[in-house]
C-alpha cells in the first residue's frame, strides 16, 4: 500500500542559521501550537546567550556537544517472562538517542519557571555542555537503573 507521507528525517530542513538539521529537530520539538517562528526566536536568543557565555566554541558546537552529552546509550525495557516481569537493559539506536535527549532538554526547561524559554533554555544547553543540570541527571539515572538490572541481561532478544 502506498505512503502518502515520507518520514519526518526525509522531509526536515535545515536551519536557516546554522545548517543543522539537528538545531531543526530541536526548533521542531520546542514548538507549540504550531507557532515555528517562536520556537525559532526562543532557540536563537538561547544560543545567542550560549555564544555571550562561551568562548572556546561557537555556540551551534555547544548546542551539538550538549545534546550529545545527554544521549543515554543504554536503558531498561521491560519483558515478561514466566509471569515475571523484569527490567532488562537494552542498547539505544541513534534515532531513539536523539530523540530521548531533545526531550530530556526539553522537560528540563519547561519545568524552569519564571523565566523566558530562552533564557532557560540557554541555561539547560550551558548545563549539559558541562555534564551537569537535570537532562544530564536523568540520562545518569537511566544508566544506573540499566546497572542495577545488569543481571537479567540475558533477558534481552
Amino acid at each position: 500500500m502506498p505512503r502518502k507521507f515520507t518520514a519526518s528525517a526525509a522531509q526536515l530542513k535545515p536551519d536557516p542559521r546554522y545548517g543543522s538539521k539537528l538545531a531543526s529537530k530541536f526548533i521542531n520539538c520546542l514548538m507549540n501550537d504550531g507557532k515555528k517562528s517562536v520556537a525559532m526566536r526562543a532557540f536563537y536568543e538561547a544560543l545567542d546567550i550560549v555564544g555571550d557565555k562561551v568562548s572556546d566554541a561557537s555556540p551551534i558546537e555547544v548546542f551539538e556537544q550538549a545534546i550529545a552529552n545527554v544521549k543515554p546509550d543504554i536503558e531498561v525495557r521491560s519483558k515478561r517472562v514466566g509471569g515475571a516481569t523484569y527490567q532488562v537493559p537494552t542498547p539505544v539506536n541513534q534515532k531513539r538517542q536523539q530523540a530521548l535527549s531533545i526531550r530530556w532538554i526539553l522537560v528540563a526547561v519547561r519545568g524552569r519557571k519564571g523565566r523566558p524559554v530562552a533564557q532557560s533554555l540557554a541555561e539547560e544547553i550551558l548545563a549539559a555542555y558541562r555534564r551537569e543540570g537535570s537532562a544530564v541527571t536523568t540520562r545518569e539515572n537511566v544508566h544506573k537503573m540499566a546497572e542495577a538490572n545488569k543481571a537479567f541481561a540475558h533477558f534481552a532478544y
